[in-house]
């Protein structure tokens, strides 16, 4: 007979949780404030891999990607569709000891809709005056769709800067911005191409995720974007900003057209005020009406090509999975990045949560 509830022991934190009978790792962190590091929560992106040190778990459905066949004889798990089967010991470094904000649903407003390019919207929820989300700067949270399904989106503003006011529109309560791409087919994202109107209700329920800046270190920062990937790294410019931190940083941000890096101008805005950040936008595929005169090529190798030693740094990686797991292998295996300092949010489609 199952026993009901297991153990989880994280080292070298020594955080420890239990976990109900058929309930992943994550879930049970995450419900008893254990900041483990996560970002899809559906077996697709990999961001919650560690190492199994003790005990036995089975794994639910998940992608060859996020952990092979290999990584799962070797004794890595997916925290988040692992199954303890015993009592459990994993070796994690990053994870967060008092950082977890209370999980919250709450209905929200649509108090703007902002078209920023072809494919790109910024949306902005307006929250109950009386109800405070509170969040990391770099976090997300869910829109919970009428037939229960469930939509990710970083917030793009951090919680100490209020969303642009938007005329006519009360602000007394901060609200959030958030970055979507239109998925040509995607349920929601059709919806908010098409049919979305401000002052429409979406349930929200949030914060989630591990990918915050760790104010603990004093170590130079490459930020990392692809395409919306730079939700995020907007959010946490604007907590560096707002909260006075001076660590040296560069943000690379990578897109196919120059007309991807859609707030560009809001970063060259930034440089006056951040005189310690540095730009370095990266076009993969310009065409000549483009006049594109800007670097050229991948975004993740284009910091290799600037900052061959990265064994100093911290890196935050944000946007398509491919681009976050090709900068992870090669700045760790090439460059001297410590696993332990790149910090990662793969932007999973539904798709990609489905995929083989």
């Amino acid at each position: 007979m199952a026993q009901a509830e297991f153990s989880v022991s994280v080292l070298p934190s020594g955080r420890s949780f239990t976990t109900h009978a058929g309930e992943s790792i994550l879930a049970a962190g995450i419900r008893q404030g254990v900041g483990l590091p996560y970002g899809c929560k559906d077996g697709a992106c990999g961001s919650c891999k560690c190492r199994k040190l003790a005990g036995s778990v089975v794994h639910g459905p998940h992608q060859s990607k996020a952990l092979s066949p290999e990584e799962d004889a070797a004794g890595l798990v997916l925290t988040c569709c692992a199954i303890p089967l015993s009592d459990v010991v994993l070796e994690s470094r990053q994870v967060t000891d008092e950082s977890a904000f209370p999980i919250k649903k709450m209905p929200s407003r649509v108090s703007s809709l902002e078209r920023v390019s072809a494919d790109v919207m910024v949306v902005r929820l307006q929250l109950p005056a009386n109800d405070n989300l509170r969040y990391h700067a770099g976090q997300y949270v869910e829109f919970i769709l009428r037939d229960g399904a469930r939509r990710s989106y970083s917030m793009a503003n951090a919680p100490t800067a209020r969303p642009e006011p938007v005329e006519g529109v009360a602000t007394a309560n901060p609200g959030i911005e958030l970055h979507i791409r239109h998925m040509p087919g995607g349920k929601f994202t059709d919806h908010v191409f098409g049919a979305m109107k401000e002052k429409e209700i979406l349930r929200i329920e949030g914060p989630y995720g591990s990918f915050f800046l760790r104010d603990d270190s004093d170590k130079p920062i490459v930020l990392l974007a692809s395409g919306t990937g730079f939700a995020p790294i907007k959010a946490v410019l604007e907590h560096m900003l707002a909260k006075g931190i001076t660590r040296p940083a560069t943000l690379y941000w990578g897109g196919r057209r120059p007309g991807d890096l859609y707030m560009d101008g809001w970063v060259k805005a930034r440089l006056a005020e951040m005189p310690n950040l540095r730009y370095v936008p990266v076009v993969s595929n310009a065409l000549p009406e483009d006049h594109w005169t800007g670097r050229t090529g991948f975004v993740h190798q284009a910091v290799l090509d600037d900052l061959p030693d990265l064994s100093g740094h911290q890196v935050y990686a944000c946007g398509a999975p491919i681009v976050v797991e090709s900068a992870r292998d090669a700045y760790t295996r090439l460059a001297g990045l410590d696993p332990e300092e790149f910090f990662a949010d793969a932007f999973t489609t539904e798709a990609d949560k489905h995929s083989g």
